[in-house]
């Protein structure tokens, strides 16, 4: 059978599925990857499998993606088994071709993986109450526990410089100076923003040349879409969306959750008045990642919770700008000043951050105190 989107003869002639196949479903919320899901009839029962299609734009040397993918997928299977968790429903599991690849690479040059697919979850593209932070930020949380002692110097960076905020900043600055469609001018008061703040981009990295911050493996894509919560018991069970996972610090993942789940409007927001940042939200993800994760973080890392949240935002603010300096060509826009409407929500957002810092350092205190 060959549709438009992927040869199913040619994929389960190298991959071994239980039972008969009868339809597919395209499910495509992580934007990245083309995924589906593919049902087969097995004696009466539905069985299930993710294909995904990997995208080689992106991700451009396969093998190295998917030495990453296996490994801390396998890493976490055997860490949730040892706890007495279920694996099948905790952790993402890679079905090998029946040659013994972790990818199928298809006539076309297109490279294919099939991964488990976790029946009676959901997913929420959006925090709707603070007990979803709390779990969301639990889930991610243990995600980091589970991984704490698994040797981060072993992967290789898929995307590099994905979180190298003064990478990014030098990009910012070679922007503003070749100033290419000429659009510098309009923007003064917000490269004067990024400009005061330039010494906050490097803070995170001076403390990990120091040796004060550990290298860990991070999941760098941590919006809450990217956690399955059981539908029963409502507990976020399964990280997913396991791409970008790459040698990094603990505090790139915190910081990027709060900078979606604790901002109160849209990311590309043109009523700035509607950006603020949520605290209730930020206590309840900060009490269920420290749950979680506490024990494996050090004194350090825990202290800058708070500032990681700004640093992210900072971050993405920057990018947002540097691609508005640029033309335009890296974001998706769907309107001339898309990007620059995203780099002031992100602007207003570091301006709610500056304001609640205080109270953000002795909220995480207190959670953490607690814990101990």
């Amino acid at each position: 059978m060959i549709t438009n989107l992927f040869n199913l003869d040619e994929i389960r002639a190298n991959y071994t599925f239980k039972g008969e196949y009868y339809d597919f479903t395209t499910l495509n919320n992580g934007h990245i990857n083309n995924t589906y899901l593919l049902r087969f009839d097995n004696d009466g029962t539905e069985k299930c499998y993710i294909l995904q299609q990997i995208n080689t734009a992106v991700f451009k040397d396969p093998d190295v993606l998917m030495a990453n993918y296996v490994g801390v997928t396998d890493f976490v299977r055997k860490k949730v088994k040892e706890a007495g968790g279920n694996p099948k429903r905790e952790s993402i599991k890679v079905y090998y071709t029946n040659d013994g690849k972790p990818y199928y690479l298809d006539k076309d040059g297109r490279y294919w993986r099939v991964i488990n697919y976790i029946i009676n979850t959901t997913s929420y593209n959006f925090p709707d109450n603070t007990e979803i932070c709390r779990k969301a930020g639990k889930a991610f949380g243990n995600f980091q526990k589970l991984l704490a002692d698994y040797p981060a110097e072993t992967l290789a960076e898929t995307i590099p410089n994905f979180h190298n905020t003064v990478s990014r900043y030098a990009d910012f600055e070679a922007a503003v100076k070749a100033d290419k469609v000429g659009r510098a001018s309009g923007v003064q008061k917000e490269i004067e923003f990024f400009v005061n703040r330039k010494k906050d981009c490097s803070v995170l990295l001076d403390l990990l040349e120091k040796g004060e911050l550990p290298i860990r493996v991070t999941h760098n894509d941590t919006k809450l879409n990217n956690v399955l919560f059981d539908k029963k018991t409502g507990e976020g069970i399964c990280v997913i969306d396991l791409d970008t996972v790459m040698p990094g610090l603990s505090l790139y993942d915190f910081g990027d959750s709060l900078r979606f789940a604790g901002n109160t409007a849209a990311e590309d927001e043109k009523d700035l008045s509607k950006v603020k940042f949520n605290m209730d939200f930020y206590r309840s993800y900060t009490e269920g990642y420290l749950s979680a994760a506490g024990d494996s973080l050090t004194e350090t890392e825990v202290y800058y919770l708070p500032f990681s949240c700004k640093l992210m935002t900072l971050e993405c603010g920057i990018r947002f700008l540097t691609d508005y300096l640029n033309g335009d060509v890296y974001f998706r826009i769907s309107r001339p000043e898309h990007n620059l409407d995203r780099c002031r929500t992100q602007i207003k957002l570091i301006e709610e951050i500056e304001n609640l810092y205080v109270e953000m350092l002795s909220v995480t205190q207190s959670i953490y105190s607690n814990l101990k």
